[in-house]
């Protein structure tokens, strides 16, 4: 890169995770300690080709570390699918005076932020925030601890009318391409199985983990669903095979839906967003572009952009062994 960073844009795009918020602060502030204009694009892609910007200073971000959601609003923009509406959305950013963004999302906007540097040769980094914790090139995503403390607590309170009612509850979560909600939560939270798109278990088997359960004295029990599972076509129609094959079980169904993205991070995603911001504007300004900040091994990294959305992450075996045995 040869020009110089004075104005950084910062915006949100894709869901919102909890945590969002602590990242833009992070990136505000840091341009702020770094002496550069910061401004804030509202509505994501969509802002960004309407010119929505908003100029930003250190007191503009306040009291917004602890506020899940985004401040910044996020939205869905097929406009910037097309060649003319990355030419206005850069138009617009020329106009304003931006030398480069930061872009907090996943996939979706990683896979447009690549689209948009490769045709204007723009500076961009991009932080990963999305409660599914699927990106290449990081451990964790912002957002991704939250989600699965707010599972966990969510199964805490069914396992307790559960328990009351001797019932078996089907208990749906999001991860419609990976498993990494269900699999963590379902180990933290004790379920007695797991169901998640990587592995396709079977009905069968299904069945004779539930036979196993009653047969070891359990009264009740709870099982994650990842909504991407393949064992069953969703969880209504696992709920009337199981309802038909054991009519032993009085069974329920919870789906957590979207209640999974809201709620106050928690403290690890406050500090990951406020590191990985930090290290958003510290890149650009050392000429870096078209990355992607992730965390491994407690240590802040830069993977590129096309890297991370190649693939989804893949799902952690050894705590797929440990839920395997816990359910005994």
């Amino acid at each position: 890169m040869t020009q110089q960073i004075k104005k950084i844009a910062v915006f949100t795009s894709g869901g919102d995770s909890p945590g969002m918020n602590a990242a833009i602060r992070s990136v505000v502030r840091a341009s702020a300690f770094n002496k550069i204009d910061c401004v804030a694009i509202y509505r994501g892609y969509q802002g960004m080709i309407e010119g929505d910007f908003k100029q930003m200073n250190a007191r503009s971000v306040n009291n917004i570390i602890n506020k899940g959601g985004t401040i910044l609003k996020s939205a869905r923009c097929e406009e910037f699918r097309e060649p003319e509406g990355r030419k206005r959305a850069y138009e617009q950013l020329k106009k304003e005076g931006v030398d480069a963004f930061v872009v907090i999302g996943g996939n979706g906007s990683f896979t447009g932020a690549v689209k948009f540097t490769e045709e204007f040769n723009f500076p961009v980094i991009g932080i990963p925030g999305t409660i599914d914790n699927d990106i290449l090139g990081t451990s964790y995503t912002i957002g991704f601890d939250t989600a699965i403390n707010t599972v966990v607590d969510a199964i805490d309170k069914i396992r307790d009318t559960a328990s009351s009612h001797n019932r078996l509850f089907f208990v749906e979560v999001m991860g419609r391409d990976v498993g990494h909600i269900a699999l963590n939560a379902g180990v933290g939270a004790g379920a007695e199985e797991i169901l998640i798109p990587e592995q396709n278990l079977g009905l069968e088997r299904l069945l004779d983990s539930l036979k196993r359960s009653k047969k070891s004295g359990k009264s009740s029990s709870i099982v994650i669903v990842a909504e991407g599972d393949k064992t069953g076509k969703n969880v209504f129609e696992l709920k009337e095979y199981v309802e038909e094959h054991l009519p032993i079980y009085d069974v329920r169904v919870s789906v957590l839906g979207h209640m999974q993205r809201g709620g106050n991070p928690t403290c690890f995603d406050r500090v990951l967003a406020s590191r990985m911001g930090v290290k958003a504007v510290d890149s650009l300004l050392e000429g870096k572009s078209n990355c992607m900040v992730g965390v491994k091994d407690n240590k802040l990294i830069l993977t590129p952009l096309a890297e991370a959305i190649k693939a989804h992450t893949e799902i952690d075996m050894e705590l797929l062994k440990v839920s395997d045995i816990m359910t005994i």
